[in-house]
């Protein structure tokens, strides 16, 4: 049984620049279970393009830890700066956030790092890989991308969705109307 279905509490780990990869090595190697969500990203030079996989999270790894007992290895691993939370507080990462992140990076649709949207509607996915997902929903030029978002980080994911697949999580609310101004008329 893994760490994480274990019911421990997922950990973003800040990384030094570039070093995701070999963080993510190390923990596993070390006896964790690391999570690295990536993205295929083509770069066109003038005379060939090259494909390779990044991580949609720069600079951070996720990790199943408990803060009471094997903390020190993970700290101690090359390229680890700190533990994410609010001031000196390590603040545990949404599970259903995680859990919605690695059903993205399972699909095996594209999919690209995301700002963290602003104001936007939430949907949930009805039919596809992505079934029962929850995110907001944004369109791009003839595209629909679901953003699901990381909120400890900040930052989000992008993956392309079909337009019919999603639905808003809330019903539309009715348009307030203005109440008809009231003519008095004089006598």
């Amino acid at each position: 049984m893994s760490t994480a279905a274990a019911g421990i509490p997922w950990y973003a780990l800040q990384v030094r620049p570039r070093y995701e990869k070999l963080v993510f090595s190390i923990l596993q190697n070390k006896g964790y279970d690391p999570f690295l969500p990536t993205c295929r990203v083509i770069h066109h030079w003038c005379d060939r393009n090259v494909e390779f996989q990044q991580p949609v999270f720069t600079g951070y790894v996720f990790c199943p830890l408990d803060l009471n007992s094997r903390l020190m290895p993970v700290l101690t691993t090359p390229g680890v700066l700190r533990l994410v939370g609010f001031g000196r507080t390590p603040a545990p990462v949404d599970e259903k956030e995680i859990a919605s992140v690695r059903r993205i990076a399972e699909s095996g649709l594209p999919s690209s790092p995301w700002p963290m949207p602003g104001i936007g509607e939430r949907v949930v996915i009805e039919r596809g890989p992505l079934q029962g997902l929850e995110g907001i929903l944004i369109g791009l030029k003839k595209r629909k991308r679901l953003i699901v978002s990381v909120t400890l980080l900040q930052r989000s994911v992008a993956v392309e969705v079909d337009w019919d697949s999603a639905r808003p999580l809330k019903p539309p609310q009715p348009l307030a109307t203005a109440p008809l101004p009231i003519l008095a008329h004089s006598a």
